[in-house]
């Protein structure tokens, strides 16, 4: 079980590792059982860095430079180790060096850095300046791609079930958002206050998205990993109707994920942590009712109070209804009393069993 404390955030959630696990394909179920005991052994060693206090851990591994401002890339090859960093081989203003995972890593990282800056003026992930370290090529045919707390790593994927997890931006600004979480509201890890940490993290990376490529509520897909996960009409999730974002795919089945509190998965801690990953459907779902009834892009007033409430209003161990007001109470400081844009938000919470 992944410690509610020191989380290790895997963009493959462990529902779907359980089931691969389970096929008939034995190469296939051979992998997942390797990656299941790999994130084992991995949850362990962050573990005994994570309990040192936090004022340590900030100076210990973030490589803060809290005078500046500048994005500051460092882009490593793992050469299919799992021994981190690995070889530096991109710094910041270096050209892409024609390897698809340490360019579109190092393009990734650099457009989620800026996306954070130039919407919500935040430095870095910390706010701080923390120097955006990622490692490309971890393991071999590792198939997921995870935040320690200090940085990013990406594996080639199998090259059945998953390509390689730098192929969708959604996926890097996902687990970059981790990060942001780690130094905001620091979500614990289980349950309900798990799901939101996830949830969170599949909002802004949705944002990210958008934000990149110009899109508008209308245009976006609102999905996440649907070039990840291999097949036509196959993603990792989706906001727009979760449950859906993958149907009867051959080795996964479909998509666990509820769109409202009806359909709650009452998980034990050892499941998934409480099913964070499965349950985050449901304030997943209530953002994308915001955004759509909003309209316009995402990121400008929806976005910003998730981001306000992410920042200053959620605690440690909130529940979905504790979410629900302080992004409330986040649409009211932004945006005024009976506005617009808190009657979305209330609208959106009730329409998913929240409120």
């Amino acid at each position: 079980m992944c410690s509610p404390h020191n989380p290790l955030h895997c963009v493959i959630p462990p529902h779907m590792l359980d089931r691969l696990a389970d096929c008939d394909d034995a190469g296939l179920r051979g992998r997942a059982l390797k990656m299941i005991k790999r994130a084992q052994h991995l949850r362990a060693q962050r573990s005994l860095i994570f309990d040192q206090p936090r004022t340590q851990l900030r100076g210990m591994l973030s490589g803060i430079d809290p005078h500046s401002a500048r994005r500051v890339r460092r882009t490593h090859d793992a050469e299919g180790k799992e021994e981190l960093p690995g070889k530096l081989v991109r710094g910041e203003d270096d050209p892409p060096t024609g390897d698809p995972m340490i360019d579109e890593a190092h393009e990734g990282g650099g457009i989620t850095w800026d996306f954070y800056h130039q919407v919500f003026l935040r430095n870095s992930i910390d706010d701080a300046g923390m120097i955006l370290d990622q490692s490309v090529h971890y393991g071999k045919d590792f198939m997921n791609a995870f935040w320690d707390g200090n940085q990013m790593s990406y594996g080639d994927g199998d090259g059945e079930i998953f390509d390689r997890f730098t192929l969708d931006l959604d996926i890097i600004g996902h687990e970059l958002t981790h990060g942001v979480i780690q130094h905001e509201a620091g979500f614990r890890y289980w349950f309900q206050s798990g799901a939101l940490n996830e949830s969170f993290a599949d909002v802004f990376a949705s944002l990210i998205k958008q934000w990149h490529l110009g899109q508008d509520v209308t245009q976006a897909d609102w999905l996440v990993g649907n070039n990840v996960l291999l097949g036509e009409g196959f993603a990792l999730r989706s906001l727009q109707a979760p449950g859906t974002a993958y149907v009867d795919h051959p080795q996964l089945g479909t998509d666990p994920q509820p769109a409202h509190m009806k359909d709650y998965q009452e998980l034990g801690a050892w499941d998934d942590n409480g099913g964070v990953h499965i349950n985050s459907g449901i304030p997943n779902h209530a953002f994308y009712r915001v955004a759509m009834e909003l309209g316009g892009h995402a990121w400008e007033r929806a976005g910003k109070i998730w981001y306000r409430a992410l920042c200053d209003h959620t605690k440690v161990d909130d529940t979905f209804v504790k979410a629900a007001q302080a992004t409330l109470r986040a649409a009211r400081e932004e945006f005024g009393m009976g506005s617009l844009e808190q009657q979305a938000v209330e609208r959106a919470w009730t329409g998913v069993g929240v409120l």
